[in-house]
């Protein structure tokens, strides 16, 4: 029983290098060019056969909504206002995240790595001090989601590993008196009516 499974295994292998034989081997058939034909495009093998094709550009459609009450479309509107308001915010820690861990890659002193944190922690806290502190509390809970959309990671995971967890820990009580939650985090499904709004905020093409 064993031979023969071994066999048959070697049969289908033999037959695979036959067709992968015939298939570098064969020769590709282009389509016939007119005068006219002077743009060079991408091709596809199709069992031989060239087939040219052209990458489009992806096209987003969007209908018109339709409020079901001027209530609805005022709460929108409100919506939309305090996520174009925050989104900056939510690009600048991006960045400035991705900038610390760049950083922190390049050296393995430990002493050197609290300095980076430091002055991230640092820039962080000047803005906060200018800017962020005079948000709304919704505008603050909307923050705290898009952070974690852009970042890939909540605010208190955030904290938590550059602070440490005791931080971590202290930030969230504060923050959960004033209505905020650092562990808020982001779904395009739930939170579908902020990712319309920054689908269509021009703020990723």
């Amino acid at each position: 029983m064993k031979y023969s499974c071994f066999f048959i295994l070697l049969i289908v292998i033999l037959a695979i290098t036959k067709v992968n034989a015939q298939e570098t081997t064969t020769p590709a058939i282009y389509p016939v060019l007119g005068k006219n034909d002077t743009i060079r495009v991408a091709a596809t093998n199709d069992n031989g056969y060239m087939i040219p094709w052209i990458g489009l550009n992806e096209v987003v459609i969007n209908g018109n909504r339709i409020w079901k009450s001027p209530q609805e479309k005022a709460y929108f509107n409100r919506l939309r206002y305090n996520v174009l308001k925050v989104m900056p915010y939510a690009l600048f820690a991006k960045r400035r995240y991705e900038q610390l861990e760049r950083e922190l890659s390049t050296t393995n002193d430990k002493k050197e790595q609290k300095k980076l944190v430091k002055a991230c922690d640092a820039e962080i806290k000047q803005m906060f001090n200018t800017e962020i502190k005079e948000l709304t509390i919704t505008q603050g809970q909307i923050l705290t989601k898009l952070i974690d959309r852009e970042v890939g990671r909540t605010t208190y995971d955030i904290v938590k590993q550059t602070k440490g967890g005791f931080a971590a820990f202290s930030y969230q009580l504060v923050a959960r008196v004033v209505g905020h939650n650092l562990k808020t985090t982001y779904s395009a499904t739930e939170d579908r009516d902020i990712e319309s709004i920054i689908v269509n905020s021009g703020y990723y093409q």
